[in-house]
């Protein structure tokens, strides 16, 4: 199965939100009638795939969805510690502000323009074409849906945009969840369940996004009577209508390679070795699957260690909160995800003697060098140890577990940031958790426990035989009296935790205040009930005719 290729075009016509509006970047010359051609449609297409590089598993798009949540605070180092903090200075002149939503308008654009012009394209079968628009479509309703959740109302356009324009306005929110809804019930019409090129979208990614968009739209002020139970029934869908099944092991479903296309993975963002089609030219397709260096402690300053490829870059962005460890992953005899999903070992890069625990310790390439063992030790079990013990009391902004999701080995080198890992966007165990959601708030318990322990009974651990694997796998087991939203929002960040979506799951519940204010000691003390949405960038109200008249900012930020 080929993979496809993202690229960058000339973008047609410029959005109105564009931040470089009459000075444009121009990335390949491409005239404005190759896009109404077969080769030019098809490119069309793949460029505007290329968007999704912009904000998945970079610092950009992590920043703004996994930064200032319950799970993750801010470890020692970056420059965007304030949009976790909730400070003065996450204001609308905040550059991940404005970058994130210039780049979804020139996705849109792109989109409009593919959409606008495919049903004239000639010498195209049609099929090919309705395939190739429905792409176009999926791809828009997911910019879109990433705007109305981080900025609620925005401009709304469904046109190519071919010159600049100062004039625009916020929609109405049931209009843009409406031309959501509409793009992907044609996509889901058009597309197949498989693509030869793995990377486009399929009809069950359209089914996955649509069961995600009307569970957020129905806790929203545009929601439909339906909405719960229309993504419960797609989602079901999606879980029983196709190929797709848990892995029995969750580590496995983050393998590095091969492992990163398996059958649990319903869509994913394209990454790879070549620089060339990896997004190497950051200003245009982002740097690359950078997710590889935020998650880290800083461990290659410690005895026994140096900065190595296999333990990764340690930017020391993120930092996951004492709720993330000692709440969500308190369980960690019968489920697996803690020791899954952490690197509690490291072991020496850099062989020499060192002062550990008191005493001269030499070690040698390979030696363990350093322990988390996510518990407080006997002290005198701990001075036993020849070797660094790190125990929960002393985690520090620098010192904390390493989520492992998204390192990468396979880079060439120690300083290179271009991860090639894939972005797994769309997995089966979402669609799971999605699913029980639905079906819990449509009156459904039966079936929302049962998909609900699908995911649970996947993470438990084996034993040593049949009747200690059924002690542990009857322990993850829940039944309709533990299903409630909180429940469900634990076992969406033991699962998915890292992977770009816990700020949109507790805007969503419309938990974010309280539960920021809770677990999140850097956040909590700041945040305010207007942050459930992100300021309007300055750029895009300056721009407008008519100024805040016209596109007014988002209360609280004025």
């Amino acid at each position: 199965m080929r993979t496809i290729l993202m690229l960058s075009i000339l973008t047609l016509a410029l959005c109105t939100s564009c931040k470089r509006m009459l000075d444009e970047e121009i990335r390949s010359q491409v005239s404005d009638e190759y896009l109404s051609t077969p080769e030019g449609l098809e490119d069309g297409v793949k460029a505007a795939y290329s968007t999704l590089r912009t904000f998945h598993a970079n610092e950009l798009g992590m920043t703004m969805t996994v930064f200032g949540t319950d799970t993750y605070t801010m470890g020692s180092d970056g420059s965007y510690k304030f949009i976790n903090e909730y400070t003065s200075q996450f204001d609308p002149r905040t550059t991940y502000v404005r970058d994130l939503w210039n780049n979804l308008y020139v996705g849109i654009n792109t989109c409009n323009a593919v959409i606008d012009r495919a049903p004239d394209v000639a010498d195209m079968p049609e099929e090919q074409r309705n395939i190739r628009r429905s792409e176009a479509q999926f791809l828009r309703a997911y910019y879109y849906f990433t705007l109305v959740q981080q900025y609620g109302s925005v401009h709304l356009t469904t046109s190519e945009t071919k010159e600049a324009t100062t004039t625009a306005s916020r929609a109405p929110l049931t209009d843009i969840y409406q031309l959501i809804e509409d793009d992907l019930r044609a996509a889901i019409q058009n597309l197949p369940a498989e693509q030869t090129d793995y990377g486009r979208a399929t009809k069950p990614a359209a089914e996955h996004l649509l069961a995600r968009v009307l569970l957020t739209r129905a806790s929203s002020e545009a929601a439909k009577d339906s909405d719960y139970r229309d993504a419960a029934v797609l989602a079901e869908q999606v879980i029983t209508g196709y190929n797709f099944h848990l892995l029995e092991d969750f580590a496995a479903v983050f393998e590095q390679g091969a492992g990163e296309r398996n059958e649990e993975v319903i869509w994913a963002v394209q990454y790879t070795k070549n620089a060339i089609t990896n997004g190497a030219d950051a200003d245009a397709d982002g740097t690359g699957n950078s997710a590889h260096r935020y998650f880290l402690m800083e461990y290659d300053v410690l005895p026994g260690m140096n900065r190595n490829i296999q333990d990764g870059q340690p930017w020391k962005r993120f930092m996951p909160t004492n709720y993330t460890l000692d709440v969500l992953f308190a369980d960690r005899v019968n489920d697996t995800r803690y020791k899954k999903s952490f690197k509690d070992v490291f072991y020496c890069s850099k062989p020499g003697t060192y002062n550990v625990n008191g005493k001269q310790v030499t070690y040698a390439l390979g030696d363990t060098a350093i322990w988390l063992p996510g518990y407080q030790l006997d002290p005198v079990v701990k001075a036993s140890k020849n070797f660094m013990v790190i125990e929960p009391q002393s985690y520090t902004k620098k010192l904390y577990p390493t989520l492992t999701k998204f390192l990468d080995p396979q880079r060439p080198d120690i300083n290179y940031e271009f991860g090639s890992r894939d972005f797994l966007a769309f997995r089966l165990a979402e669609t799971c958790l999605i699913a029980a959601e639905a079906f819990m708030y449509s009156g459904d318990m039966d079936k929302a426990v049962t998909y609900m322990n699908m995911v649970r009974a996947r993470a438990a651990y084996n034993g040593t035989d049949e009747a200690e694997d059924a002690t542990h796998r009857q322990a993850m087991l829940i039944t309709a009296a533990d299903l409630n939203i909180d429940f469900i929002l634990e076992e969406r960040g033991r699962e998915l935790l890292g992977e770009q979506l816990r700020w949109y799951d507790l805007i969503r519940t419309h938990q974010l205040v309280t539960r920021v204010q809770a677990y999140n000691p850097d956040g909590g003390k700041n945040i305010k009930d207007y942050h459930v949405l992100r300021p309007i960038p300055q750029d895009q109200i300056d721009r407008t005719e008519g100024g805040s008249s016209s596109f007014p900012q988002n209360p609280g930020y004025n």
